[in-house]
């Protein structure tokens, strides 16, 4: 060992003994902080499938690569990142000797030739992110981007870490090259040699470039330790725990898509009959009191945007962004931990848990953070504005897009819960509605012995449950469907094509009530539990002594199909729902509707986000649009799992929109864009808020809105009356 060999030596051991140790103690930070949050007993179930769902996920990229270009470049980085420290470790074995190598397996071919392929497209994928990352830098002329609100310093510094580490992973080999030290032939490691053939005959550069190699790979390690809320960095680490633990890992769609997780305190599901506010956690009123994953997700952030993006609130102007709002909890997550790993929190009546003498050692800016409310203005210094708060629709892009699994849309009905149900702080237009739902079972406040009015004029009759022996399917109508104009021409349609294709069904009548979507959604828990309560008992009677399968339901609604689909099973009601879209396109292609006459004028079809996104529904629409019109239907550029939304989910149909730009008009000069006349959709609150774009846009003339069950019966029974523009909705 030279006198260089000595130097470096001994600077890649200081260097890494200080990484080492700082990594370990930001490891600990944030185990412990994560640790504060609630428990959740449920994450820990299925571990089987956690494990394939988490490997099939990070190993195949199956997030990432729907974005193409940018998921490929990700997954060479990501697998150079993994497979390439290995040559970092290797680097240590270099900085010693010049001929230095792993052990065993450093001098295979096969172990060249991987590594060399591997250090090429790493090099490839990096330079691809970089110059995507330049190109959609947030001070780029016109328009936003998906980086606005993240820590761009923090995303150049990783990715120059990346490129410089491959690059002297290449000059190592290289100075090998040229000193005749290298053991791989030339068909295995092209590259290194070429690089090795314009270095010089340097007997110490291999002990040199493995030095700085380690030096650049240590400083990435003590910057990051230094920085536990840089989750551009953290997330290659914590993206595993957190695919592991999502909600429900057998969900092809994102895990917190579909049902919302249950109200629960300290670990399990709230009953409303027993709970007391002065004991129970009624929501999120505090940071610590997300579970202990929610504070996983915030920490796993890795400030992509690509949530940002897709998000219908910020694209319109709105101060949400499901970024920021993460980032934000997560940073007053970390800020308020020493007061809170001191023993510092309020309890559920809002005193402090902690004496005097524990919190007296603390730093002022650690308490100014405890009393930071969560909700707040900026003159309350809350750390989530109401206006962020009351923006979000729930239409879950956010969800879909991540790709490290984070569930914001759970987070955000958590924060909503708190605030309605202890606060009463919400919208006040809102109120209309939940008083509606408690005391008429229906947001609009309509009398309850008019939910069967859309039958009359029907040229059959449509059966009651009780009144027949059997059917096959209960027809859930839904409150939209039984008072609202436009959504009572959609009822009618789905009715007669059912009696059209000889299907037996029965419905409800007055024995329906709201499914409750609304209320949940805005945060009332009670409120949808008792609703739920009631339908479920009700549905379980019409279905006695039938097993699951045969408990059919069929919805015209998606926001009642995903409720009594997949969150009624949390009351005890086991039911197969099914969309109205996929029960007619069953009944086309069995033979039981036949379409007769093409609806020309051109198509295009409006995925609703509860139908398509939170429940994978997006083939059996267009099906029914295809054979309606013999042809393909016009696609909207934002289609499928990447439709926007309309603007009225998450009780936002019942919330004035006072910022921005409106959502549904987005949404109207998308569609109209395509040259359609018709815009189908498949949900009763697209319907309205569609019309009213169309409307407000003054093309009621020139475009229609309208069901996809309307279209099938124009073509099925083009003697059908077209029927009138569609009228408003009945007032509450």
């Amino acid at each position: 060992m030279g006198s260089v060999q000595i130097v470096t030596t001994i600077l890649a051991a200081g260097i890494t003994a200080v990484a080492v140790w700082l990594a370990v103690r930001a490891v600990m930070k944030m185990t412990a902080v994560i640790r504060l949050g609630q428990p959740a007993p449920e994450r820990f179930a299925d571990k089987g499938a956690r494990t394939k769902k988490m490997l099939v996920e990070t190993a195949g990229h199956t997030r990432m690569l729907k974005w193409g270009v940018v998921g490929a470049a990700h997954w060479f980085v990501m697998v150079g990142f993994i497979v390439l420290s290995l040559l970092v470790l290797e680097a240590y074995f270099e900085v010693a000797t010049t001929d230095g190598g792993l052990p065993i397996i450093g001098h295979w071919t096969i172990f060249g030739l991987v590594t060399e392929i591997i250090g090429v497209l790493g090099l490839v994928g990096i330079l691809v992110l970089m110059a995507i990352r330049l190109r959609n830098r947030p001070t780029r002329p016109g328009g936003r981007s998906r980086f606005t609100g993240s820590t761009m310093w923090q995303g150049y510094f990783v990715e120059w870490i990346v490129l410089l580490v491959l690059i002297f992973g290449f000059v190592i080999r290289g100075f090998k090259v040229a000193t005749d030290h290298f053991e791989f032939p030339f068909w295995a490691t092209p590259v290194s040699h070429a690089v090795g053939a314009v270095l010089p005959d340097w007997a110490d550069g291999v002990s040199v470039a493995a030095a700085i190699k380690i030096i650049i790979s240590m400083t990435w390690l003590i910057v990051i330790s230094l920085n536990v809320t840089m989750g551009v960095a953290w997330h290659r680490f914590l993206a595993f725990p957190n695919i592991f633990f999502k909600r429900e890992p057998t969900k092809p769609a994102g895990s917190g898509l579909g049902a919302l997780r249950p109200m629960t305190s300290q670990g399990k599901p709230l009953d409303f009959e027993e709970a007391d506010p002065e004991k129970d956690q009624f929501g999120v009123a505090q940071v610590e009191q997300f579970t202990w994953k929610g504070l996983l997700d915030f920490s796993t952030c890795t400030e992509c945007g690509r949530c940002q993006s897709q998000c219908p609130a910020w694209n319109t102007g709105k101060p949400l962004s499901p970024k920021l709002l993460v980032l934000s909890l997560r940073d007053h997550a970390y800020a308020k931990a020493p007061y809170l790993l001191a023993g510092g929190g309020k309890d559920l009546t809002g005193e402090e848990k902690a004496t005097a003498a524990q919190l007296a050692h603390l730093d002022v800016l650690a308490l100014a953070e405890a009393d930071k409310p969560l909700i707040g203005t900026a003159e309350e210094g809350g750390v989530i504005d109401p206006d962020v708060l009351w923006s979000c629709t729930t239409c879950g892009a956010c969800v879909e897009q991540c790709p490290v699994d984070i569930e914001h849309v759970d987070h955000i009905v958590d924060m909503r819960r708190y605030q309605v149900l202890i606060e009463s702080s919400f919208p006040s237009e809102a109120g209309v509605m939940l008083r509606n739902l408690e005391n008429k079972g229906n947001p609009w406040g309509a009398p309850q012995n008019t939910r069967e009015d859309w039958t009359k004029g029907l040229d059959f009759e449509v059966p009651r449950v009780g009144e027949v022996d059997d059917f096959e399917y209960l027809f859930w109508v839904g409150c939209a469907g039984a008072f609202e104009d436009r959504a009572k021409k959609t009822t009618r349609a789905v009715a007669t094509l059912l009696n059209e294709a000889g299907v037996s069904f029965a419905i409800l009548g007055e024995g329906e009530t709201c499914s409750g979507d609304p209320a949940r959604r805005i945060g009332n828990e009670f409120v949808f539990q008792m609703l739920a309560q009631q339908n479920v008992e009700t549905l379980n009677e019409a279905f006695e002594g039938r097993e699951k399968a045969k408990r059919k339901i069929v919805a015209t609604c998606p926001h009642c199909f995903n409720t009594l689909g997949n969150e009624y099973g949390q009351l005890g009601g086991e039911f197969e729902v099914v969309h109205h879209t996929q029960l007619l396109a069953h009944l086309v292609s069995t033979g039981k509707l036949t379409p007769v006459q093409p609806v020309d004028g051109g198509v295009t079809y409006h995925d609703p986000c509860y139908l398509g996104r939170h429940n994978r529904v997006f083939a059996a629409p267009r099906e029914v649009l295809g054979d309606a019109i013999e042809g393909e239907i016009t696609e909207m550029p934002r289609n499928s799992e990447r439709s926007f939304c309309c603007g009225a989910g998450g009780a936002r149909m019942w919330m004035e929109e006072k910022i921005g730009k409106r959502i549904n008009v987005d949404r109207v000069e998308e569609a109209m864009a395509t040259g359609a006349k018709t815009v189908a959709v498949g949900c009763p609150f697209c319907s309205t808020m569609l019309n009213d774009g169309v409307n407000g846009k003054g093309a009621g003339e020139q475009v229609e809105v309208i069901d996809v069950a309307s279209v099938l019966l124009r073509s099925v029974k083009p003697e059908q009356p077209r029927g009138d523009k569609e009228s408003a909705p009945v007032a509450g």
